[in-house]
């Protein structure tokens, strides 16, 4: 029964004026994985930093963490930050307006890069390997599409790879701007207790 359903759906490819890839529902499936997950990690992560959802301290230890970590702006920095990853992670699991929900995760989490830059790679101490691995991920994103199973598809947008392409790097930039711009200038952060981190 496998062949004819393939047949009919090779033959409606054809019509429509495209061509079957292989292991395309493979693919499809894997991106959504990697959209959900990482998506909805970062959505959950932002949240924390403004709610005492999902264990979160609240949106005045989102801010003395900012402080902590040697940038000014308290409170707004603290919801910015968060706002970008909740509705950046949602619209990434959603797949929706994909570009832009790369751009916004890349930016975050550039900035949780050179926070944690000076620590190493290794997030055992509290280094930047995590945000780094989140950066590729929403990468890969951009460049393969959300796939099939996404809402941006449903709504018959294709984005072109180079729209998420340009999506991460506007975000990585826009990243070490808000870097730039934010830190104080006698921006040292506290040295953390990487025992706690650990």
């Amino acid at each position: 029964m496998l062949y004819p359903r393939l047949a009919i759906r090779q033959r409606s490819l054809r019509a429509a004026g495209g061509t079957p890839r292989p292991g395309a529902d493979c693919t499809d499936a894997g991106l959504l994985a990697l959209r959900i997950v990482v998506g909805g990690l970062v959505a959950a992560h932002g949240l924390q930093k403004m709610t005492h959802r999902l264990g979160g301290a609240g949106l005045a230890a989102g801010a003395e963490e900012f402080r902590h970590d040697g940038f000014r702006g308290g409170r707004l920095t603290a919801v910015a930050a968060g706002s970008g990853q909740t509705g950046g992670g949602l619209l990434l699991a959603a797949g929706l307006l994909t570009p832009f929900a790369v751009g916004a995760v890349a930016s975050v989490m550039t900035v949780a890069v050179t926070v944690k830059y000076p620590h190493g790679p290794w997030v055992q101490d509290d280094g930047y390997e995590y945000p780094l691995v989140l950066i590729a991920s929403v990468a890969v994103t951009g460049l393969a599409g959300p796939g099939a199973w996404s809402l941006d598809r449903l709504a018959g947008i294709d984005w072109p790879a180079s729209a998420g392409i340009l999506g991460c790097a506007a975000g990585v930039l826009g990243g070490l701007a808000t870097r730039r711009v934010l830190w104080r200038a006698d921006g040292q952060p506290a040295v953390r207790d990487v025992a706690h981190n650990r």
